[in-house]
């Protein structure tokens, strides 16, 4: 079990969340316009409140459900970041899979509707920054492995 949550990017399931949300509310058929118009107004229900609590200042925070799935990406990032300082073979496999999963984020962006949201944005940035920090901290872990071991 531990193998596979080290292989797993985990950054891959608010992803897939947002897919599914994606692909169901594009699931209308009929013309293009018919759908981009369903589209958009399913977008308008992702920027509905989920939470709406009253500060101590008078003020009320509310919590949308697109940024509730921006909250889960950066608690995943941040244990993605944390997985990264291994050296292993499930760490190569994790950096390769996370690097599938911001190609797969990027055309999705650039070429369907319902991605170009910037609640998708910013999921895509966090899986290249997923990407880009990993290599950066296992190629720096694995540096100073080498220089450890080259000095015993």
């Amino acid at each position: 079990m531990g193998a596979i949550f080290n292989v797993f990017p985990l950054i891959l399931i608010p992803v897939l969340t947002y897919n599914i949300w994606a692909f169901s509310a594009s699931m209308g058929g009929g013309d293009a316009a018919a759908v981009g118009a369903h589209i958009l107004g399913e977008l308008e229900n992702f920027q509905s409140p989920i939470l709406n609590i009253p500060m101590a200042s008078g003020a009320r925070w509310v919590l949308t459900m697109g940024d509730s799935i921006i909250l889960m990406s950066i608690i995943l990032l941040f244990i993605e970041l944390l997985k990264s300082t291994s050296t292993g073979t499930a760490a190569i496999f994790n950096h390769a899979l996370s690097m599938l999963v911001f190609i797969i984020c990027l055309v999705e962006f650039l070429l369907h509707p319902a991605f170009a949201t910037s609640v998708f944005f910013i999921i895509m940035i966090m899986a290249l920054l997923d990407v880009l920090a990993g290599v950066v901290v296992t190629i720096i872990s694995a540096r100073r492995d080498v220089e450890f071991a080259g000095q015993g």
